[in-house]
């Protein structure tokens, strides 16, 4: 793909002010991201009954209850017994404390010889009792504190039907404003350009369709294998680790270390231990033989480290809204440097000399 030296210039104006609108206006934005998002994810099945012979506003609506009726039905599904837990969390730390220096602090003594006397629990445990109070407090009293300022809840309310109102517009014009913009690109650049636009569509529907699909079936997996075995906060520890599955491993460390401390504490033997590693390692199994291969695939293709350092750049630059479109732009950034990496393999630079030996 040669570019002009003007079209060159015109793209980097355009990156800097996407980079600048992002940053200025990070926190406006949510309400459009998450539409957005959900149009591209409705765009594939609306087309489906575009193609079965709907119209494209009836099509749209059809999406728009699916996905609007799973978000709800799952929300009051698993919210009422997640606030179950952590309130049941905060009323065990009085018992934890017991716990903790009739039993593991004298077996961490026994085991590493250390003097454990330098460990106020009483104090620690004080401390812990009054945030997790605080929490509690605040989730109690968060609508009487947002009642309080009403520019906030009005915010709050103008969001929460923004991005329905939004969405449902993107959708029902989504193959318009593609086409669109397919047609403002320069003719020379339109095959290249309309290429790494597929490709990028393979990678971001990798992440959105299958990804996220991996990690909500991680946190389920993960509430009923751990539920079975009858531990406690089975739904807490299984969401966090699906959740945090976002990062390779990460989910997996977290609800496992979370899972064994609660065992550790609520079982008098080492089966129930020996049960939760039979869960996570069931869960393991699951994401890297079926639920990753057949969800995912390899076309993301981002490392670890990558994935990790896009979340941090992006939170950091961003925000809330970083943490929301790092990933994707992840994604795309690791599909134009693809292009740059084939580009430079078949470019007079790298070759240079290989036919003098």
């Amino acid at each position: 793909m040669n570019l002009t030296r003007q079209q060159r210039y015109m793209i980097a104006a355009i990156a800097l002010a996407l980079f600048l609108f992002v940053h200025f206006l990070g926190p406006v934005l949510t309400p459009f991201v998450v539409s957005m998002v959900l149009a591209y994810l409705g765009d594939p099945l609306t087309d489906w009954l575009e193609a079965k012979g709907l119209s494209r506003t009836l099509s749209v609506v059809c999406v728009f209850v699916l996905i609007f009726s799973l978000i709800v039905g799952t929300l009051l599904i698993i919210i009422p017994t997640l606030v179950h837990q952590i309130r049941t969390v905060i009323d065990l730390l009085p018992q934890l404390e017991v716990w903790i220096e009739s039993n593991l602090l004298p077996y961490l003594q026994k085991v590493i010889s250390v003097d454990g006397s330098w460990v106020n629990l009483a104090d620690l445990s004080k401390k812990l009792s009054g945030q997790w109070q605080q929490a509690g407090g605040f989730l109690a009293n968060l609508g009487v504190s947002v009642s309080k300022s009403s520019m906030a809840l009005m915010g709050f309310v103008a969001n929460l039907l923004l991005v329905p109102v939004v969405a449902f517009y993107l959708l029902r014009d989504w193959d318009k404003m593609m086409a669109n913009l397919g047609a403002l690109l320069p003719r020379n650049v339109e095959p290249v350009a309309v290429g790494l636009l597929k490709e990028c569509d393979e990678v971001l529907g990798a992440f959105f369709k299958g990804q996220l699909m991996v990690m909500v079936a991680l946190g389920v997996i993960y509430s009923l294998g751990l539920g079975l075995i009858g531990l406690q906060f089975a739904v807490l520890i299984g969401m966090m680790a699906g959740l945090a599955s976002i990062i390779p491993y990460m989910g997996f460390a977290l609800g496992f270390a979370a899972a064994l401390i609660v065992a550790l504490f609520q079982f008098d033997s080492y089966t129930g231990m020996s049960m939760v590693v039979a869960v996570f390692m069931v869960g393991q199994a699951m994401e890297g033989w079926v639920l990753t291969p057949l969800l995912v695939g390899d076309k993301i293709g981002l490392h670890p480290v990558a994935v990790i350092f896009a979340l941090m750049a992006g939170g950091q630059l961003f925000g809330f809204i970083g943490l929301l479109i790092a990933l994707p732009m992840a994604a795309v950034i690791m599909v134009l440097l693809r292009h740059l990496h084939r580009n430079y393999k078949a470019s007079d630079l790298y070759n240079a000399g290989a036919g003098n030996g």
